[in-house]
């Protein structure tokens, strides 16, 4: 994989910058990424056994969860005593309080770069999500809320899920209508939506203050539990001009990954399911396709100018994910280490 030439002009070197998440496939890798650029990363988890609280040379904490009303002041607080200059946010849960706490870290020193809360919410809520796109004309699934389901068409394929569900969490496909009325009693906070059939694809988009973007579009090949696990690099201008069109209609702002589908035969080739504001588990695929991305999202964290000219990609070139056991051993011993870092 290609590294960041750090002594380019203008880039950002060496600093010290929380990753929250690190337990999922987004935070680790981003937390990595950044090891690779030189940074020294603060590791947050709310789960003391997360896989990337047990990166060698990262500072690794404990927070409590994000619906914890103590997890804003706990962030604060941590990034005052590890001397952090910057926070990136790695799974969804963590964008609302964040964003809370926004101003207070900001007068701490801590640059966070995130688009405003209305953006924030448009993505985070299914529902809102179909209502910003619809309003803007780009193709997105039909969607209806539990009191809505008589307006569903006979014969309508559909899928159950929660409005701010994430990580294919509580995601059902019933077979009849009646099957949705039911896990609309089951699935916490649901939203139907009419399923979708084709060839699945993830933008990993960057987008710049002036509001420029780019982006590396790669084909979701295989997919397990809502992660890319094999996946492959492709340019096409239709699905480029629809996720310019859905970063504009949500405002947004920094680090961002869009997910669709291309379908043959169909009026709307390029449908658009959904927006994470986040890095994309899968976003190492782009930097081995020569993308950039985390180096110069670190640039526009900064203040820096994003150099588009370098998230460039080549087309064909694949990634394969899989778990693998990262350690074992005496949780006593791991909380000692981690009392140390």
């Amino acid at each position: 994989m290609p590294t960041t030439d750090t002594a380019t002009a203008g880039a950002v070197e060496g600093r010290r910058i929380v990753v929250t998440g690190v337990g999922a496939n987004p935070g680790f890798d981003l937390a990595r990424s950044l090891q690779r650029l030189g940074h020294h990363v603060i590791a947050t988890d709310a789960q003391p056994l997360a896989p990337g609280l047990l990166l060698p040379e990262v500072t690794a904490r404990v927070t409590p969860r994000a619906d914890d009303p103590r997890y804003g002041a706990a962030v604060l607080q941590l990034c005052r005593e590890t001397d952090a200059d910057a926070l990136i946010v790695g799974i969804e849960p963590d964008l609302p309080p964040v964003l809370r706490a926004r101003r207070a870290l900001a007068a701490a020193g801590v640059r966070v770069w995130l688009p405003n809360a209305e953006s924030v919410h448009s993505c985070l809520d299914k529902a809102a999500f179909h209502h910003v796109l619809t309003e803007h004309q780009v193709p997105t699934p039909r969607s209806w809320l539990p009191d809505q389901l008589h307006q569903i068409p006979d014969g309508t394929e559909l899928v159950v899920k929660p409005r701010g569900g994430h990580g294919a969490q509580h995601v059902h496909f019933p077979a009849t209508l009646e099957q949705a009325r039911v896990l609309c009693e089951l699935v916490p906070e649901p939203l139907v939506q009419e399923r979708v059939h084709g060839e699945e694809f993830t933008a990993d988009c960057l987008v710049d203050r002036a509001g420029q973007a780019s982006m590396v579009l790669r084909r979701r090949s295989l997919v397990k539990a809502g992660l890319a696990a094999v996946a492959v690099t492709f340019h096409d201008e239709r699905v480029a001009g629809q996720v310019r069109r859905t970063l504009a209609a949500v405002g947004a702002l920094g680090l961002s990954c869009v997910q669709g589908f291309t379908i043959d035969r169909s009026p709307d080739p390029v449908v658009i399911t959904e927006v994470n504001v986040r890095v994309a588990g899968g976003f190492a695929l782009a930097e081995a396709a020569g993308a950039d991305l985390i180096g110069q999202a670190v640039n526009g964290l900064f203040g820096r100018p994003v150099d588009h000219g370098r998230l460039g990609y080549r087309d064909d070139v694949f990634l394969t994910k899989y778990t693998e056991t990262l350690a074992t051993g005496a949780v006593s011993t791991l909380r000692a280490l981690q009392e140390q870092s």
